[in-house]
């Protein structure tokens, strides 16, 4: 058997899958939970050894003879994070997560002190927002000057995990892009914007690997503690959402990834570097060599979740009741906005119900009205598609809402886009798997494609796509119109 290995370090919790790339199975998987640090000032934080605590706990889940086969690994992690660690390795402080909103007053600063977030864009292709790495830096040279004065390193939760894996520091163009520290179009490190920070931030940056390329090779101490073959290649991985690319196999033009978890993402590949002036729609790179244009949400099946345990009810019992209610859910919109939100712009942001009435207040109409709430975030990003050009012809579907067919049904029909989802629900991980084949294979065939890779081993479910009904997507473009009226009326309270 030979196999390749996929990390996924997510927000809540950490899995390896062993996958068998003869024949297309995989071959074994673990997961272990990950806890979060919460505060009311929107500070959002793990500690840098709970990651190695749960590398650790995974691996020694796995099968024994099936970690011996393995050949290469890729990494996945959840983007945007501050792992800040000064000259041995060692963390300076917490990790600050993607869905850290207490850096509102540092993107503030950054802007005006860039002129403006035209410049930034102009610059970097981003502007600064609560949830990308450069205002976490500057939080840290704000409030832990201590600690800033002893930054040596600047790495991302994947960055970290390879560091883990290899002893050497490294950072690859994908997850790179979505710091606010790269210049996009570029591709390379911003001096202008790091500088906005203190100089110290430039020279803090970890080296760049090319997509394709390796990160270097799991060191002795990593082969002991985890159980893996020392030497083996350890791929340049990238940030969650460009892995979930290369694993649903939005590796080419025209195919756009919706992923529904904690986080709502919509992305697609472009050969071509795709900026949004409005900001809407982050001009990341991908970890393939071309860009990967990204509408991101912090709170998307957040209010499911919340409606869901206040109703006492499991997952399927939820979507059960939601099917109860029409479309629109009888005039009641859901802004979701738990964790405050990234797109729209609203790091102050507070969840809020609209449109209850005496005969329309039912839990239906709820469930249903939360559901949506998702969806209807997803269309702003692909209004933004459409209007810089990018022309969709398809789906892909992943993350835990995914398995919904009531919401696989929504999202065709929100979108007006048919909707297929692959069938590994283990987008991310699967995409470490096969970057860390490709890595591997690049070593003999250095021309071989992602795309024939992502061909062969990304499956879809056997099921019949999901196609949108003419008379369910004018309904919901009436629905999307009310909910659209209740944004624009409440987002000057949460800005």
């Amino acid at each position: 058997m030979k196999t390749v290995c996929g990390i996924d370090l997510g927000t809540q919790s950490c899995k390896i899958i062993i996958y068998d790339f003869e024949k297309k199975t995989i071959a074994d998987t673990a997961q272990t939970q990950i806890d979060m640090i919460a505060e009311n000032d929107g500070s959002r934080e793990q500690k840098a050894e709970w990651y190695q605590e749960a590398l650790k706990t995974c691996f020694d889940k796995l099968d024994k003879g099936a970690k011996k086969t393995i050949l290469a690994l890729g990494v996945s992690g959840h983007q945007h994070s501050l792992v800040p660690l000064d000259a041995k390795g060692k963390p300076l402080y917490n990790v600050k997560l993607w869905c850290d909103t207490s850096t509102q007053a540092e993107c503030e600063e950054l802007t005006k002190a860039a002129g403006g977030e035209a410049k930034l864009i102009k610059a970097a292709g981003l502007p600064m927002r609560p949830g990308y790495t450069a205002p976490k830096v500057q939080w840290l040279k704000n409030h832990k000057p201590k600690a800033f004065a002893k930054l040596e390193h600047i790495l991302l939760s994947h960055d970290y995990i390879n560091f883990l894996l290899t002893g050497t520091y490294s950072a690859e163009y994908g997850d790179a892009s979505g710091t606010a520290l790269f210049d996009v179009r570029n591709r390379k490190w911003s001096k202008k914007v790091s500088c906005l920070i203190g100089p110290e931030v430039f020279a803090a940056l970890p080296p760049l690997v090319e997509a394709g390329g390796s990160a270097g090779a799991v060191s002795a101490e990593a082969a002991a503690l985890y159980g893996i073959p020392e030497g083996a290649l350890v791929s340049a991985g990238g940030g969650d959402n460009m892995m979930g690319a290369i694993g649903t196999g939005a590796v080419r033009d025209g195919f756009l990834t919706m992923s529904l978890g904690t986080s709502g993402t919509l992305f697609g590949y472009s050969a071509e570097p795709v900026i949004d002036p409005s900001g809407n729609l982050a001009a990341f790179c991908s970890s393939t060599g071309g860009w990967l244009p990204l509408l991101c949400t912090m709170n998307c099946t957040v209010a499911s979740e919340e409606f869901r345990k206040l109703f006492g009810m499991d997952v399927k019992t939820f979507d059960a009741e939601a099917a109860k209610a029409p479309i629109g859910a009888d005039g009641i919109a859901v802004l979701p906005f738990f964790n405050g939100e990234r797109t729209p712009n609203l790091p102050h942001g507070r969840a809020g119900i609209q449109g209850i009435t005496t005969p329309n207040f039912k839990k239906e109409n709820l469930a249903r009205a939360a559901l949506e709430a998702a969806i209807f975030g997803m269309r702003i990003g692909l209004e933004g598609f459409n209007a810089l050009g990018f022309k969709a012809k398809e789906i892909r579907l992943t993350g835990g809402g995914s398995k919904s067919p009531l919401w696989q049904q929504i999202a065709a029909n929100v979108m007006n886009l048919p909707v297929r989802v692959p069938k590994s629900a283990e987008a991310a991980a699967l995409g470490g798997a096969i970057q860390a084949l490709w890595a591997f294979e690049r070593q003999k065939a250095p021309k071989l494609s992602i795309d024939s890779l992502c061909e062969a081993h990304v499956a879809m479910e056997g099921g019949a796509t999901v196609k949108p009904s003419a008379k369910a997507v004018k309904a919901y473009n009436q629905a999307y119109e009310a909910y659209s009226r209740y944004l624009a009326a409440l987002s000057p309270l949460y800005r």
